[in-house]
């Protein structure tokens, strides 16, 4: 089977995490801040606070953000459910935004018909969650004036996005938004097994998201109501979460950032050479925006079923019985079944539901090997075959 995505770990990445195992710190040591560093220097972010997950960190960036009970987060259906789940942990309400056709994203205009509509209606959001589907970012420029104007807060999800770049700078900077996400996943760009970051310029964010991160507890005295007890002493001075990420995993993302830029570089060859290989078949390939250097986590195509006899699930179970791991990113989370009690229905979104019965997530890694790319678009012609 040739999965739809893969880690790539080399000796220099086991050497790293044994020498953790053999060090005095398995956990709060001196990687995590090392892997912080290593992150925010690459992207330009003042603050990285690494996490145990993408989730977690979407988590504490909507609690530093102050979002609570009565509150709208927005984001797209178009992603993974902690998108929006990340606002009902806050209690708050959820609502989405249509997707872009040609980028998969949230679109900038449906964006701005429905904060026109909200601030009639008094419910604009508090938090939008911007994701970055793919690795292409959103058009974050558009956005970020939105934000301006109707007065929400902005949250990237750059899970998939790690290593790419928007107007000639790179993903998680936050010229654009308050807080920036990423994932380390195993089938992410850049992984710690499983781990998360947020990133942010903002002094007061990054000490809130420090504190929830690690049971709201502190040693700062200057955070503290009284002077300490004694050297031992701490203080709980806020309701945080068990979400610290582990020196074992710190280590391991250290050393897969020294081969991120090599690691985008292999997946744009892969997605040009994909390009060339789909341009006669009745498929839609990937459109990337001018002002956009992807970091390529999936490569999506959209079959264009009124050329095909075949449906889009029977294309989908043919490369699976040939060995093709294909996935699908994502169902639309407004369909689940969860949020449909809330009251959404299918047809709320259609951009987002024409995705939904067309989109399929070939093989994308950096180890995917020419040889195994060419097995993929042989295995798609057969699927395709009248």
């Amino acid at each position: 089977m040739i999965p739809y995505g893969k880690q790539d770990i080399n000796q220099a990445d086991i050497d790293a995490v044994l020498e953790v195992l053999q060090s005095d710190f398995l956990t709060q040591g001196p990687k995590v801040p090392a892997f912080e560093a290593k992150v925010a220097g690459h992207v330009g972010a003042k603050y990285a606070l690494a996490v145990n997950s993408a989730t977690s960190a979407l988590h504490i960036a909507c609690l530093a953000l102050g979002l609570g009970e009565g509150d709208w987060l927005w984001t797209t259906p178009i992603t993974f459910v902690a998108s929006a789940n990340c606002g009902l942990y806050c209690g708050a309400k959820v609502d989405f935004v249509d997707i872009d056709r040609q980028t998969y994203n949230l679109c900038p205009n449906a964006l701005e018909a429905k904060l026109e509509q909200a601030e009639r209606e008094d419910r604009l959001p508090k938090v939008l969650v911007a994701v970055h589907l793919c690795g292409q970012s959103c058009d974050m420029e558009a956005i970020h004036k939105l934000s301006q104007k109707y007065g929400f807060r902005i949250i990237e999800d750059a899970a998939h996005a790690i290593g790419g770049m928007y107007k000639g700078e790179f993903i998680g900077n936050g010229r654009y938004s308050d807080i920036t996400v990423f994932s380390f996943h195993p089938v992410k760009i850049v992984t710690t097994a499983e781990g998360g970051m947020a990133l942010t310029n903002s002094d007061e964010l990054a000490n809130r998201m420090n504190l929830l991160r690690s049971h709201g507890v502190t040693r700062d005295q200057s955070l503290m109501t009284h002077e300490p007890d004694g050297p031992w002493y701490y203080q709980q001075v806020d309701l945080g979460y068990n979400y610290r990420m582990t020196e074992l995993q710190a280590a391991l993302g250290v050393s897969q950032m020294a081969r991120l830029d090599a690691f985008v570089t292999r997946r744009h060859e892969l997605a040009a050479r994909y390009d060339q290989l789909l341009a006669d078949l009745p498929v839609v390939t990937p459109w990337q925006h001018s002002d956009s250097y992807s970091g390529l986590h999936l490569y999506v195509i959209r079959l264009r079923l009124d050329k095909i006899s075949q449906s889009h699930r029977q294309v989908f179970e043919a490369l699976r019985e040939q060995g093709i791991g294909v996935n699908l990113h994502y169902i639309p989370v407004h369909t689940q079944p969860y949020y449909q009690a809330m009251g959404f229905a299918a047809d709320d979104f259609p951009e987002a539901m024409a995705y939904y019965r067309e989109a399929i997530s070939l093989p994308m890694f950096q180890g995917l090997t020419d040889e195994q790319q060419d097995t993929v678009l042989a295995s798609l012609k057969k699927a395709l075959a009248p």
